[in-house]
Formats: structure tokens, sequence, C-alpha cells
């Protein structure tokens, strides 16, 4: 019934609209298969009536046995809590597709990478340069994820070409990719004119890792603990996207001793890491006590997690299928009873920082994102909420979450003091809902079922601290993984903090970018 509804508004809207299959694979995903010349106007009409930027874009590589590669473009629709995505053939000698770029700003990122890591052309995209294969370090001609590819063949190299702002007054100033201090390398590119920024440009991909590639040709089970190192302070969160990807494949059902418990490690891992971009942002305004209190309060959470699960950042707790160990009545009395410290303490911190006036006026009005712009980049998570927009996988997808009572933590003005308020008012939410997860769990109950993996694909999805997490994931015939597509909301983000800042002077930059805290690692893969 789903699907029919589906049809009949893309053809409200795309009269021309014609599918090769429909499928409802899953009670949350909506498979339409199209012919090439279909693709672009079937996307850019999901675009319009779900609506959704597009959440995920990637390639598969099927030369071998079916002489093509394959496209497949994800989207969401909230309204009715689905995964809506369009596939297509693109054959093997005509490797190219029309882009969506020009109309749908959020596809542009997904189509150099396809381009860089298959070859597969997206034609009429404005900007085809590289993301993670540097022009000064891979030659031309090297597609690393298709699957005939073993070694890097010696070829020319380039150079990135750095947009030019040209004007009386305009001057540049480079920072990085080696930065002071412990934080990841990255290419920040300011233009200003005066003090006020004209233009950032921001070139990443210096950790790029080969991930995706790696988790090729290995079991499900085997690459948990890969999941875990893709973004170290997301472990917990990309854990669980890969296992409830190779759960929904397999149609194994979660117990929900499990859920609880997946969701209470979830909310610790939102809660120590707001903490810890909190007091991120006071120490950018030079407000050195309440980043020292921030911090204290982290050490407490990652103590906690650590006495709870073994690990402080909440590794090897996931499993396919379940979770590795549940919280006795001993350590339920610990959390809660920590918890209600904490509480006490975070009220504390957020009193000291919203008391003090030369806080508020650096944070009010800083690094503002309008609601149009994040929606026409397609910004998601924290950041697209504290702009107005109202996005989290918790409110809208049946879960757990439902049954606790959740509530969407949301914003209107878009700036840093938006972003700090949705921390906040989460923070509180999270330490909520694990009281409430907590209330729920019982002992001698079961936490994990037996899994059997079958062959599939399937989307795993979580709303982690950033905003959501993806992996769809293809296993074949062996049991071993084909394809795993990964994408964090980092990737969506960097690009609303190039426009945040704009206006702003210079030093107000690391303020800008500890509000939105993304994550270099989560970006490179």
């Amino acid at each position: 019934m789903v699907c029919a509804e589906l049809i009949i508004q893309i053809k409200n809207k795309f009269p021309a609209f014609n599918a090769l299959e429909v499928s409802q694979a899953y009670a949350d995903e909506v498979r339409l298969k199209v012919e090439p010349s279909l693709f672009k106007n079937t996307c850019l009409t999901l675009h319009k009536i779900l609506p959704s930027p597009v959440m995920m874009f990637f390639a598969e590589d099927q030369r071998a046995g079916r002489g093509c590669f394959v496209l497949n473009c994800q989207f969401v629709s909230f309204k009715k809590g689905q995964w809506v995505s369009v596939y297509a053939d693109i054959p093997d000698d005509q490797a190219c597709f029309e882009s969506l770029a020009r109309d749908i700003y959020s596809a542009s990122l997904f189509e150099r990478e396809i381009q860089e890591m298959f070859g597969i052309l997206p034609q009429g995209n404005p900007d085809l340069r590289r993301l993670n294969l540097h022009d000064e370090t891979w030659p031309q001609g090297n597609f690393p994820l298709r699957k005939d590819f073993r070694n890097i063949q010696p070829a020319s190299l380039g150079e990135y070409k750095f947009a030019k702002i040209e004007g009386e007054g305009i001057f540049e100033i480079p920072v990085g990719p080696v930065h002071a201090g412990i934080i990841a390398p990255g290419h920040f590119r300011f233009s200003a004119a005066g003090e006020p920024i004209v233009n950032l440009e921001i070139r990443l991909g210096f950790t790029h890792r080969g991930v995706e590639k790696l988790f090729e040709k290995k079991a499900p089970g085997d690459c948990l603990r890969l999941s875990e190192a893709v973004a170290g302070d997301s472990a917990f969160s990309h854990s669980l996207a890969f296992t409830m990807a190779a759960e929904k494949i397999s149609a194994l059902t979660i117990c929900a001793q499990a859920s609880y418990l997946r969701a209470i490690f979830l909310e610790l891992e939102r809660a120590y890491n707001h903490l810890n971009s909190i007091g991120g942002i006071a120490t950018d305004v030079g407000f050195s006590f309440p980043s020292a209190f921030a911090a204290i309060l982290k050490e407490e959470i990652l103590q906690l997690n650590q006495q709870l699960s073994g690990s402080r950042y909440l590794k090897n707790i996931n499993l396919i299928g379940g979770i590795a160990s549940g919280i006795n009545q001993e350590k339920r009395k610990l959390l809660l009873k920590s918890l209600k410290a904490i509480k006490r303490d975070f009220e504390e911190l957020v009193k000291i920082l919203y008391n003090s006036v030369s806080f508020m006026d650096r944070v009010e009005s800083t690094g503002l994102l309008h609601r149009k712009t994040a929606e026409d980049l397609g910004i998601v998570g924290l950041a697209a909420r504290a702009s107005g927009i109202p996005t989290d996988l918790r409110q809208y997808f049946p879960s757990v979450y439902q049954k606790a009572g959740f509530q969407m933590a949301r914003e209107e003005s878009g700036d840093a003091l938006a972003r700090l308020n949705i921390r906040v008012a989460e923070f509180r939410q999270s330490i909520r809902l694990i009281e409430e997860f907590t209330s729920l769990l019982k002992d001698n109950e079961e936490i994990r079922t037996e899994s059997s993996l079958k062959p599939g694909s399937a989307l795993g999805y979580v709303e982690a601290w950033r905003g959501p997490v993806l992996y769809w994931l293809k296993i074949n015939e062996d049991g071993l993984i084909e394809r795993c597509k990964i994408v964090d909301a980092s990737f969506h983000n960097w690009q609303a903090l190039a426009y945040a800042v704009l206006g702003n002077i210079i030093p107000d930059f690391p303020l800008c970018n500890k509000s939105f805290d993304l994550s270099y690692t989560g970006n490179d893969l």
C-alpha cells in the first residue's frame, strides 16, 4: 500500500516515471529500480515530495556478474518513517550518469566520491575535484573501489585547485592541514575583506584509510571491531548501525532487553560527547573554568562506561543479534547513583555558562546558519535541529524511544548559542532516557539472539550524537561482505561550517567550528 501511494505521488510530479522493479524489502525500506535515463528525474521528484536531502548515494561494481555498475541513491521520509532508494544499472562501457548536483546540493559530494572511487562520471557536476584521493599523491586513473583494483598504477600527479576570491582588499589565510594540538588534519582557506570572512574553503580527506574497502570479502562478525574504529568518538553508534544492517538482512528480532541496553549505551555516548563539545565551546571563548568543569563531568561518564561495560568508549559491546553482556542489579544502582550526581553538577555547569554576560555575548548570533541555507545544503542531525529543521531518527522511526516518550530538541536561530542549547537539552533528555530504560532492565533475561546470516542487502541507521550514522550492507552467498557504504553526519555537515562563518571575524572561527564539532575521520573514511 505504501509503495502504491508513493508511485502515485511520483507520477503526479513526474508523468514519465516508470519503475522496472518496485519492492518493499523491509517495513522501513522501499526500493525503486529505474532506467538510467529516468534516474535523475526520479531522484529530483523524491527530493521534493518526501521532502528529503540525498542521505546516501553510492555505486556498486557488478561488472563481473552483470556487466554493469549500480547506482543507489537513498532518501528518507520522516512522515512515513521509511527510507526510499532509487537504483539504476550503468553499463560498463558507458560509465556515466546525469548529475543531480545542480538541483540537489546534497548529492554533490557523493558524486565526487563516486567519480574518484569508481571512475563513473557525473555529467554536469560543476565541481569534480577529488575528496580523499588527493591529486598530489594519488595518480589519475586508479579507482580503488572497483573489484578489479589491485595496485596503484603509476601515472601523472596533479594539483588541487582552490577557489580564488578576487577583489580589492581581499586576502587569503591558509590554515592547516597540520594544526597545533592533537586534532586531526584538515585544510581551511579563508578569504577575508578586512576582518570579516567572505569565503571559507574546506579541504579534507587527509585521514582517508580506505575503510569501505577494508570491509569487503570479510564475514560480518569479523567487521564489528572495524566498525568501531571508523570514528572513535562514535564507536558505539557506528557498530550499532552496522549490526542493525546485518540483523535486518537475516530477519533477526532483537529482544527487548538488548534494545534497552543499546539505547542506554547510545545515550551515554551522546552525553559524554555533548559535555566534550560544551567544554570545547567554553575553551574557544577563553572561559577556562567551565571548560575544566565539563572535562571532569565527561571523565565521570567515561569512568562509568568502564565500570558498566569494560570500555571507556563503549567498544566490544554490540553483537550481531544483541549485546555482549548486560547490566546487573549492582551496576544499575551504580548507574542511577552516578547519573544523579552528574545531573546535579551539569545544572551547575549550565548556570555558570548562561549567567556569564561575556560568554553569552560571544555565542549569541555567532556562526549563524539560516534554515533555508541548511535545507539547501542538506544538513542533518544536531546542526539541522539548531536551525529549525525537525530531523531526528529517534522521533520518527519505531523504537524503544517512542515508549520512553522521547521529545526532540529544536531551536530556530541557527547560531552557536542554538547549537549549545540543543546540546544542553539533549544531555538532559539523555539522562532521563537512561533512567527510564534502566528501570525496564531485568536480571536473567535474554540479551542476544543466535544469528545465522543470510545473503541480501539492507540499511542500518542510528541517530548518533552528531546526527545520522548510516551503514548500507550487502552480503553475498558465501556470507561475506560484498559492499559496505558508510555515511557519518559529518560528511553532510562540513559545508555548513563554510557558510556559518561568513561575515564573522577569523578569531571567531574556532568557536564556530566547535559549535558544530564535526569529525575528520568520520568524514574521510
